[in-house]
């Protein structure tokens, strides 16, 4: 059978570009997801996440290479190998980013992905609580709920603390302005993650002319005589199989897999093509260039009241919070654990927000040893995590082989640039500014880490360093731009010079978001749908 589109990828974009693209009944559809159904119990509960953290059957489990900046670390990397891709195992905070970081794509070259014109598509792809309005969407198929209301005690105290610094408070970080501090929302349905695979793909599954191969891994892409993409060859369940696209082939196989599989295909650097041993199909030198993550650290409280290390830490508070789920469908277990934090100005002379903060009051370590799973510390306490919202270093993704099962090579080039150094020291002053403030420190018995000895600049620069993790917003692989030098896909996400083939996920990302990508990211693909079905048309 010849498809008109096949999708690769059946992650947050994948899924939303596989129900818009099928939606009209006259294109027959192929979405091609690597790893299996996300119909298990555990990706439904949103503290579910936690469970496939380290599991390689739903997670890709990449590394990145040793951070020369991060004392040489090599930095954990998770990515979804599941349908919903990362969206399934994510802690699903939903933030759009800041107005000024579209308009900045659009003022790269990139006409159409403006504040202006992409709110449109926010408010499309979402059903808020609150309703329709403005700024958000009635009618959409991801429900958003703000966790104001539900949130722990001590919560109240982080927003407190910030009031009395002078520093905004922000009742809705998608709405007018992204800045100040503030209750996050979260992508759930009555205490159900909502996702794209959930809410996009399950209903579209129903449709005649929508085909998902799950557990087929693309290899490469099938070129033409022409040079047009006509197809992609994958492996699945040990047999390989070639599908065919009438019109397009879409990669959504995300910030890592997009670049690879156009690396491996022949799209990429001619000269690092050739020294692997792999024909050039189109020399496209940013093709995996202009990697951005946001990079975090934690600083740790004990508390002098009850957190939730106390409830998560004990089996029968553990089983106690899951009765409530299952009854009310309410409570953590129904929650991110990432209650609180914001958007702020680490220095006043900043021209924008520029550190994001996290509020947890359930502080936990991640472990080094994938076996021994994710636990609170042994005392009531809270963590409070920040990062730059807009990082200036640039990675890379680059195959090590011309062989598509060989995992590629992943260089973020954390902190890179003095301004990230700066931010780092901008964002550490600020965390302890806050817990210093009276109604956070007098629920504070201590800090227990970074501790209070490490007060100068190089100390708290050594802390980050040797502490710092990647909060997994990968993106900018395959970004947009219409500069052949300098980007990988134009305005419509139309690869360069190679007919037939588009990207529409978040490695097109032009710069990082301010926030969470994956509303960015579900974003571009309803705005990519609508792209691929005027051309079409």
């Amino acid at each position: 059978m010849i498809y008109d589109y096949i999708i690769v990828g059946a992650g947050s974009a994948g899924c939303i570009l596989a129900s818009r693209l099928s939606e009209n009944g006259r294109h027959r559809v192929l979405l091609i997801e690597a790893g299996g159904n996300d119909n298990s119990f555990w990706f439904k509960i949103p503290v579910g996440y936690a469970r496939s953290y380290y599991n390689p059957q739903v997670n890709w489990m990449y590394s990145s290479e040793p951070e020369a900046e991060l004392q040489d670390r090599s930095i954990y990397v998770p990515r979804g190998k599941v349908q919903g891709g990362s969206g399934s195992i994510n802690a699903m905070i939903y933030v759009r980013g800041a107005r000024d970081d579209f308009d900045d794509w659009k003022n790269a070259g990139n006409t159409g992905w403006g504040y202006d014109d992409v709110l449109p598509y926010f408010r499309r792809l979402e059903t808020h609580a609150r309703g329709s309005s403005e700024w958000h969407g009635g009618e959409g198929p991801i429900h958003i709920t703000p966790m104001r209301g539900m949130t722990h005690p001590i919560t109240d105290a982080f927003l407190e603390s910030c009031g009395s610094l002078q520093l905004p408070l922000n009742e809705d970080f998608n709405g007018a302005s992204i800045e100040g501090a503030g209750v996050y929302d979260v992508n759930t349905n009555n205490g159900r993650r909502s996702h794209s695979s959930a809410e996009y793909l399950r209903p579209a599954l129903k449709r005649p002319n929508l085909t998902i191969e799950r557990y087929a891994q693309a290899e490469k892409l099938v070129f033409g005589e022409d040079g047009r993409v006509t197809g992609v060859d994958v492996i699945q369940n040990g047999t390989r199989r070639r599908f065919t696209a009438g019109r397009e082939v879409i990669l959504a196989a995300g910030a890592v897999g997009s670049p690879q599989l156009l690396q491996v295909s022949g799209i990429g650097d001619g000269k690092a093509l050739s020294s692997l041993g792999v024909e050039t199909r189109r020399h496209l030198p940013s093709v995996g260039l202009n990697l951005q993550d946001h990079l975090c650290a934690s600083f740790y409280y004990r508390a002098t009241i009850p957190t939730l290390n106390d409830e998560f830490g004990s089996l029968f508070g553990q089983m106690r919070l899951g009765l409530q789920y299952l009854l009310t469908g309410k409570g953590p277990f129904s929650m991110s654990v990432n209650q609180a934090g914001g958007f702020f100005r680490g220095r006043p002379d900043e021209e924008r927000p520029n550190i994001q903060l996290y509020f947890n009051p359930l502080s936990y370590r991640i472990p080094t040893d994938p076996k021994a799973g994710l636990k609170p510390e042994p005392y009531p306490g809270y963590l409070i995590c920040f990062n730059s919202c807009r990082p200036t270093s640039r990675g890379s993704i680059s195959i090590a082989s011309g062989d598509p099962s060989v995992k590629p090579l992943i260089r973020p080039n954390y902190l890179t640039t003095d301004r990230d150094i700066d931010e780092v020291l901008q964002g550490s002053r600020l965390v302890r500014r806050i817990a210093s403030a009276s109604a956070l420190s007098s629920l504070t018995a201590e800090e227990i880490s970074p501790a209070p000895r490490v007060e100068s600049d190089e100390a708290l620069m050594d802390y980050f360093r040797e502490n710092s993790g990647s909060i997994y917003h990968l993106c900018g692989t395959c970004a947009m731009g219409p500069d052949q030098e300098s980007s990988v896909v134009d305005s419509r996400l139309k690869v360069h010079g190679v007919p037939g083939l588009r990207v529409v996920d978040a490695s097109i990302f032009p710069n990082i978001t301010a926030g969470n990508i994956n509303a960015p990211t579900m974003m571009v693909a309803e705005k990519g749908a609508d792209l691929i079905l005027a051309d079409a048309a």
